[in-house]
């Protein structure tokens, strides 16, 4: 019995300290010839508490160190529901501006972020010259990047996010549910949202994922959909994780 407890409270200490600060980068290779030499850093579910400044100064540096062309950002900067569980938007967009990348950062909003108030979120980043795309698009000399409100708080909309958008696009949404709406057009989807499931057992795989579709989506890279869902880097509802890596994702095309 005493090894048991033992055993249990090494796991709770590691669930709630030591994994959650486990920063990885998941790089993921791709082919496509119109993007051959694109290198993409996408980061998703930052949930970044009041006293985690540090936290999110790791992750700007982790993200740095990638030499990134475009960094993408894919919602739920905020943590909690309410403003007091939550670093403030104005000291997250002053971080957040410290991303490095030859074309700068585009973001989407999160559930998260329009609970607490995306308008004051979206100025905020705005400010600091961060891009953030609610059902629009940015085009670049290759391609574009497309981005769509979020699925809770908001009114996604693909059609108008895509209007004009130049090809290859490359489309944000916070979360993945959208993915029955995805037309040809996209060359690639990045969703988070799911967190993975955060908690994720072995043999029987994530506890619970907050998607219509269950787990068929909580993480990784769908080759049909042309889909790949982040793990993401913070914790929601339960401060912790299990076999549930906080992550960057580096997509290089070649």
């Amino acid at each position: 019995m005493k090894y048991i407890f033992i055993l249990l409270l090494f796991l709770a200490i590691y669930s709630v300290f030591i994994e959650p600060n486990i920063l990885t980068a998941h790089r993921i290779i791709l082919k496509d010839e119109a993007l051959k030499g694109l290198k993409l850093v996408f980061a998703s579910d930052f949930h970044i508490k009041p006293y985690e400044r540090l936290r999110l100064k790791r992750i700007v540096k982790k993200i740095n160190a990638q030499n990134a062309d475009i960094v993408l950002l894919g919602g739920d900067y905020v943590n909690g529901h309410e403003k007091g569980k939550t670093l403030s938007p104005s000291d997250i967009a002053g971080e957040l501006a410290k991303l490095q990348s030859k074309l700068g950062t585009v973001a989407v909003m999160g559930n998260h972020d329009g609970w607490q108030g995306k308008k004051e979120i979206i100025e905020a980043f705005e400010a600091v010259g961060i891009t953030v795309l609610e059902n629009a698009n940015k085009d670049y000399e290759r391609f574009s990047v497309a981005g769509v409100e979020d699925l809770q708080t908001g009114m996604p909309d693909l059609e108008k996010a895509l209007s004009g958008a130049k090809k290859p696009v490359i489309l944000l949404s916070h979360t993945p549910d959208i993915v029955e709406n995805i037309t040809s057009d996209v060359t690639l989807t990045l969703a988070g949202h799911t967190h993975g499931g955060q908690i994720v057992l072995p043999l029987k795989g994530a506890l619970t994922v907050p998607s219509k579709y269950g787990t068929k989506y909580a993480y990784g890279f769908f080759e049909d959909e042309r889909m790949n869902v982040s793990r993401g880097l913070g914790t929601s509802i339960l401060p912790l994780r299990f076999n549930c890596f906080p992550e960057i994702v580096v997509i290089e095309f070649e």
